[in-house]
C-alpha cells in the first residue's frame, strides 16, 4: 500500500526534482519509507506503508538487468502462487515483496502479466528497452490511478494532488464535470473536474510507447450479468457462495502488521468481522464501530450486539472498540475535502476519516463490508426499482401526474425520514424509465441548476447530467431492470463514491483498507446469480444472509438499513452553522459568479426553516473548499 507518481517522456531532463516534490505531497499514503529511479526517458518515484516484507519491499523496484522499472499501490493477494511458478520458469526473487512479484510477471507475459493478478492495486511499469509504459488498475478500481499529458509527456500520480505538484499541471476547470459533481456528489470517471486529467477506468490498462508517441487504453476485465447459473439451486449456491466469501477474508488477513475490521450494524460488516474473527481465532481480532449522538445515524447498539453475536460463535476473541463521533472542527472537514484533489461530497468521508483514525492507533490494516450492496442487490433503491416494474405500465404523462403530484404533497424532512424516502420514490415513479434511477440519485436537479448556476457556469446550465448514466446504458450486459442497476453501480457510483472515499478517507490516516466482497471470484459468481436469489420479495442480500445463519441473526435482518452517514443536516442548522454560512457566501463560490447569491440564500433560508436542503448545500460548501484551494 503506497502511493506511486511519474513521469514519462522526460526527453533526457533530469526531473528529480518535480518528481521529489510529487512525492512529498503523497507521503500521507505512505510513511514507512519512500525511493525514487531516475532514467533517460522516465522517472518513478513511491512512498510506502509497508505490510508485506517490511524489511524487503522497497520501491521503485528496478530488474537485474536495469531494463524495466516498477512500482505499484495496494496488494496482489495471489502474489505467493505467482511467486512460485515463477520460480520455477527460472526467476530469482530478491525480496519477499508482492511487487517483484510484478515484476517478474512482467518479464514473462508482458501487458498479459495484469489478467493474472489478484487484488487491489494501480501500477506502472517502464520498458527501457522497448521504451514503453504500462499503467494497469484493478478490476473495480479500488486503487486510485490519475495522469495527464503534457505535449507528449505522461505524468501520472496517485491522487490528483500529486499531479498538482508538476509546474505544467493543466488546471483549467472541466464545467461538465462540475455540474456532473453537484448532481452526484463525485466527478464520475474517467473525467475529473479539471478538462485534460483523467483517471484510469477500473479493469483497465494503458500503454504508451514512446518510439511512436501512441497511446492505447483498452479493458481486460468487466463483470458479465448476461450468463447466469440456471442449474445451481439455491442451497447450492449459497454454500458456493459461503466457500468464495470465506476464501476472499483468508486472502486479506495476510499481512506482516496488525490487523482488523470495521463493524456496523449492518449485514456486510457483520459477516466479514465474524469470518475474520473465526479464522484468526485464539489470537485477538480488533474491530471498530463509529458512534453518533444523532440516533438516526447511530449504530452503537446495533454494532455492540453484531459483536456479542461474533464472540458466541467463534470463541471470544473478538475485541470491541466504539469510538463517538461529534461534530467535527469545521476545519477539519475542510482538510479531508483537500485530500480527494477534485470536489467530493459523501458526507460520510469525515466519519470514515476519523474512524480509520481511530483505528489505526492500534492496527495498520482494516477489512470492511464496501461492495456487498452493489453486488448482492442491498440498496434501497433496487427495491424501489422492483416496486417501480408494477407501475410502468402506465403511459408517462399519467405516471408523471399521479406519482409527481403525490410527492409534491409530501413535506421535506429529511432523506432518512419515512417520508423522505416515500417522496424520493414517487419521484422516482414520475420519472421517464430512462432517467429515473439518476433522478433518484440527483442531489441537485436541473431546475435548481437553472436558477442558481451564475455567470461562471452559465455555458452548462442546460448540460443534462443524466448522460453519465445514460451513455453507459448500450453497454451494460444485465437483462433484468434491478440487475441493470446494479451493473450501472458498479460502472459509476462504486468506482466514482463508495472505493474514493474509502481508499483516500483510510490513507489520508496511512491505513490500508481491504474489502472481501470485492474478491474478483466473489463479483464474477454474484454476477451470474439470478436474481432472484438476490432479491426476494421483501429481502434484500438474501443469499448472502442464508450463507451465514449464525452471524445474521433475526433481529439484525430487522433493523432498517442504515448507510454509513453524517447527521449533515442537523450540523449546518447547528454547530457549522456560521463557517457554513461563510464558506457559501464569503468565497469565490459566489464572488467569481458561480453560482447566483440570491438563490442560494433562498435555500439556504429553506434549510434552516427545516426543508432538508443538506446535500445541495454540502455539495456547494465542497465545491468552495475546491475553489479556495486553486487560487
Amino acid at each position: 500500500m503506497s502511493a506511486i507518481s511519474g513521469i514519462v517522456n522526460t526527453h533526457g531532463k533530469d526531473c528529480r526534482e518535480i518528481i521529489t516534490a510529487m512525492m512529498q505531497s503523497q507521503l500521507h499514503r505512505g510513511p514507512d519509507d519512500n525511493g525514487v529511479f531516475v532514467c533517460e526517458d522516465a522517472c518513478f518515484a513511491h512512498c510506502r506503508l509497508a505490510i508485506i516484507d517490511p524489511a524487503g519491499g522497497k520501491q521503485p523496484l528496478v530488474s537485474s538487468d536495469g531494463r524495466v522499472i516498477t512500482v505499484i499501490d495496494g496488494e496482489i493477494y495471489n502474489y505467493r502462487e505467482l511467486r512460485r511458478k515463477l520460480i520455477g520458469t527460472g526467476h530469482n526473487f530478491h525480496t519477499e515483496s508482492d511487487a517483484e512479484t510484478l515484476l517478474h510477471l512482467y518479464e514473462n507475459y508482458g501487458a498479459e502479466c495484469i489478467s493474472q493478478l489478484d487484488g487491489m492495486f494501480a501500477f506502472a511499469i517502464f520498458d527501457s528497452q522497448k521504451r514503453k509504459l504500462l499503467l494497469g488498475r484493478d478490476r473495480l478500481g479500488q486503487k486510485p490511478l490519475n495522469y495527464f499529458m503534457d505535449g507528449d509527456t505522461l505524468v501520472f500520480a496517485s491522487e490528483i494532488n500529486g499531479l498538482m505538484s508538476y509546474p505544467a499541471f493543466p488546471a483549467e476547470l472541466d464545467k461538465e464535470a462540475v455540474s456532473n459533481f453537484l448532481s452526484l456528489q463525485y466527478v464520475p470517471q474517467p473525467d475529473t473536474v479539471f478538462s485534460n486529467v483523467r483517471k484510469l477506468l477500473p479493469g483497465h490498462i494503458l500503454e504508451l510507447d514512446l518510439n511512436t508517441s501512441h497511446i492505447s487504453i483498452r479493458c481486460y476485465w468487466q463483470a458479465d450479468f448476461s450468463i447466469k447459473h440456471t442449474a445451481l439451486n439455491m442451497d447450492s449456491a449459497t454454500a458456493k457462495l459461503r466457500t468464495l466469501v470465506e476464501k476472499a477474508v483468508e486472502k486479506r488477513l495476510a499481512a506482516d502488521v496488525p490487523i482488523g475490521t470495521f463493524l456496523s450494524g449492518g449485514v456486510d460488516s457483520c459477516i466479514v468481522t465474524g469470518i475474520a474473527a473465526r479464522l484468526l481465532y485464539p489470537a485477538p481480532c480488533d474491530t471498530f464501530t463509529a458512534a453518533f449522538s444523532n440516533a438516526a445515524y447511530d449504530e452503537r447498539d446495533a454494532a455492540a450486539q453484531s459483536a456479542r453475536i461474533i464472540n458466541q460463535v467463534c470463541g471470544g476473541n473478538l475485541r470491541h472498540h466504539m469510538r463517538e463521533i461529534k461534530p467535527a472542527d469545521f476545519s477539519l472537514a475542510e482538510k479531508i475535502s483537500s485530500y480527494f484533489g477534485e470536489p467530493f461530497a459523501d458526507a460520510s468521508a469525515l466519519p470514515l476519516y476519523l474512524l480509520s483514525q481511530f483505528a489505526k492507533e492500534k492496527i495498520s490494516v482494516a477489512l470492511c463490508g464496501d461492495g456487498a450492496d452493489e453486488i448482492f442487490a442491498g440498496y434501497e433503491r433496487y427495491l424501489a426499482m422492483r416496486y417501480a416494474e408494477k407501475v410502468y405500465w402506465l403511459p408517462q404523462g399519467a405516471r408523471s401526474l399521479i406519482f409527481g403530484t403525490l410527492a409534491g404533497f409530501l413535506p421535506e424532512h429529511g432523506e432518512r425520514s419515512r417520508c423522505g424516502r416515500i417522496k424520493r420514490l414517487f419521484k422516482f415513479f414520475a420519472s421517464p424509465e430512462k432517467v429515473g434511477y439518476f433522478n433518484l440519485l440527483d442531489r441537485c436537479p436541473a431546475y435548481i441548476k437553472n436558477e442558481l448556476f451564475g455567470p461562471a457556469l452559465d455555458e452548462v446550465k442546460d448540460y443534462d447530467s443524466s448522460s453519465c448514466f445514460t451513455s453507459l446504458s448500450w453497454e451494460l450486459f444485465a437483462k433484468d431492470r434491478v440487475e441493470k442497476l446494479e451493473e450501472l453501480d458498479l460502472r459509476t457510483y462504486l468506482p466514482g463514491d463508495i472505493l474514493p472515499k474509502a481508499d483516500i478517507s483510510s490513507m489520508a490516516n496511512a491505513l490500508e483498507l481491504r474489502s472481501p466482497f470485492l474478491d474478483t471470484e466473489v463479483v464474477e459468481f454474484a454476477a451470474r446469480l439470478p436474481m432472484k436469489y438476490k432479491l426476494s420479495a421483501k429481502r434484500r442480500k438474501y443469499i448472502l444472509c442464508a450463507a451465514f445463519p449464525e452471524f445474521i441473526t433475526p433481529e439484525l435482518l430487522q433493523r432498517p438499513k442504515r448507510g454509513f452517514g453524517a447527521p449533515m443536516a442537523a450540523w449546518l442548522r447547528e454547530m457549522w452553522k456560521d463557517q457554513a454560512y461563510d464558506k457559501l457566501f464569503n468565497s469565490r463560490l459566489t464572488a467569481d459568479g458561480f453560482v447566483r447569491k440570491e438563490i442560494l440564500e433562498k435555500y439556504w433560508d429553506l434549510h434552516q426553516q427545516g426543508r432538508d436542503f443538506s446535500y445541495l448545500l454540502w455539495n456547494l460548501i465542497v465545491f468552495a473548499f475546491f475553489l479556495e484551494r486553486q487560487k
